[in-house]
């Protein structure tokens, strides 16, 4: 008899890294449901990706967060990728308490609720992964982000927390952090500055590297890059990892 397919969440995952991490898993065989914030691009991102299904829902509201979790009590999945991660910039004079606020509760509140909403189920059917999608920002802060690298490495604190406390035979609890990833919003951010007008990305994208992110590959991140890394925590072959902060990022952490 054939096994029934594993589930998988991912949240946010309409556009971007999210979405590429959804398609990955969808690729490994897994039954897919995608989210976001409007139903219909949900439900436009889960038909063109063939995923089982989609949920609408702001996250980071409190009402949004409770549709979400009431639609995971509800469709207990195997996998739970959290790929949510609202973000501004802010530094230490422009920061106001309520940035700060909505930085932990957009990147470290809804992640850990939804965790703790899904970990049962994981825990009594002894297979579950819990991936949190962070930043590396959580070991070189960004000065122009300073409430959302603060709110990442909360996450990243909690990782562990979780990992080791809230977990069972089978069941991990992994962060992976991705560098500076080539999403479309980022390369419209480059290529639309008047000094790249007529130029190739090609051209542009080691200027990008060099003044931007400097790292050894020499290179941008992709989102495919992140979702290989997530996909192999999702697998069999990662079952005794447990607790980590997966750095994928060209090296851009260790290049300064």
């Amino acid at each position: 008899m054939t096994a029934a397919p594993r589930t998988a969440l991912v949240t946010a995952s309409t556009a971007g890294i999210g979405r590429a991490i959804a398609q990955r898993l969808i690729t490994d065989g897994v039954s897919v449901t995608v989210h976001g914030r409007d139903p219909e691009g949900a439900a436009a991102t889960a038909s063109e990706l063939g995923a089982v299904g989609a949920v609408a829902a702001d996250a980071t509201t409190s009402a949004g967060l409770d549709v979400l979790g009431d639609w995971l009590r509800a469709h207990p999945v195997d996998m739970l990728v959290n790929a949510l991660g609202p973000f501004a910039e802010h530094d230490v004079e422009s920061a106001r308490p309520e940035d700060w606020l909505d930085a932990y509760r957009g990147n470290v509140v809804g992640a850990v609720e939804l965790a703790r909403i899904a970990l049962p189920h994981m825990r009594s059917e002894g297979f579950g992964r819990v991936i949190f999608l962070g930043t590396r920002a959580t070991r070189t802060p960004i000065p122009t982000m300073i409430d959302y690298s603060a709110a990442k490495a909360a996450l990243a604190n909690a990782t562990i927390s979780l990992a080791r406390s809230a977990t069972a035979p089978g069941v991990t609890v992994n962060m992976v952090s991705p560098g500076v990833v080539l999403t479309p919003s980022l390369r419209a951010m480059f290529a639309d500055r008047p000094e790249n007008a007529g130029r190739t990305w090609e051209d542009i994208e080691p200027e990008v590297t060099r003044d931007y992110a400097p790292n050894p590959m020499g290179r941008l991140g992709r989102p495919e890059d992140i979702a290989a890394a997530v996909s192999f925590l999702c697998g069999t072959e990662a079952s005794y990892i447990n607790g980590v902060n997966l750095p994928v990022d060209g090296g851009i952490t260790g290049a300064h």
